[in-house]
């Protein structure tokens, strides 16, 4: 079992994307998740997107879905539709499929309790509507269920002070929730096996200087760049590894947790106090 330099907070694992529409490859994650909540002192808190799940209901609904910068346009008649889905039936579908594995799964927002504090976006040059970013909270619900033995299943909606909705980015809501919490570690599941090399190899470990030194080779290319970047980011902002695992694949956690080659760690250079 990894340790994590002996860090005691909880590990904060991202997923979303194909691994929550791919039930065929999910049971063996959703196991080796459970396996690493009862393995880390820590514990483990979920947090899950759903933004293919949204497409469809909006296509249903006949609203167009508009993203700009990585991020998806929420309009006000849009939001409550989307906190459906994702509040709702994804977070709750989560939840069932792992109790029935034998987790004590609790199903939340950002904001309930006020554990993660959200507010309007205001990182953009353009007004993305209803879209929010974590900015604050006290994380104590989350701690006395994880001191109690449950796994928080997290979506990714926040309410704003108001108690208004607020559509977070998937991993800009596990980033914050691994800020709030004081993490061990951010786990992005993705459907890519971690950061690849100019010879398609896995590349095991890597700091952020890396990361540009790829980028600036054209190694780290397309959609890897975004999320390379963002990852490295968080791992310097919060000062905690940044792991970057493949969802699609079932033995990728299991392998990482015996120690075999799996996914890549992003993290800071070992001489920084």
């Amino acid at each position: 079992m990894h340790a994590f330099h002996h860090r005691t907070g909880p590990i904060v694992a991202k997923v979303g994307g194909t691994t929550l529409e791919d039930a065929s490859s999910a049971p063996a994650l959703w196991r080796a998740l459970i396996d690493l909540h009862h393995a880390h002192p820590g514990g483990v808190i979920i947090l899950h997107g759903g933004g293919k799940a949204v497409d469809r209901q909006m296509d249903r609904l006949g609203f167009t879905t508009e993203r700009r910068e990585g991020i998806r346009i929420t309009p006000d008649d849009q939001v409550e539709e989307i906190t459906g889905v994702l509040a709702g039936r994804i977070n709750k579908a989560l939840v069932g499929t792992l109790n029935v594995m034998g987790a004590k799964a609790v199903g939340l927002c950002l904001g309930d309790g006020g554990a993660i504090a959200t507010a309007k976006t205001t990182r953009y040059a353009f007004d993305p509507g209803r879209v929010g970013e974590v900015v604050g909270g006290d994380g104590e619900l989350l701690r006395v269920l994880l001191g109690n033995g449950y796994l928080p299943v997290v979506s990714s909606i926040g309410l704003d002070a108001g108690g208004k909705f607020l559509n977070v980015n998937g991993d800009d809501a596990a980033a914050g929730i691994a800020g709030v919490m004081g993490a061990a570690a951010l786990m992005l599941f993705t459907d890519v096996a971690g950061i690849l090399d100019g010879q398609k190899k896995l590349v095991r470990e890597i700091t952020p200087a890396g990361i540009e030194k790829m980028v600036a080779s054209g190694e780290i290319s397309g959609g890897m760049i975004v999320k390379a970047r963002a990852a490295a980011a968080v791992a310097m902002k919060h000062r905690l590894p940044v792991l970057i695992l493949s969802g699609n694949n079932p033995d990728s956690l299991r392998d990482w947790m015996e120690g075999k080659e799996s996914g890549t760690k992003i993290d800071l250079p070992s001489q920084t106090p």
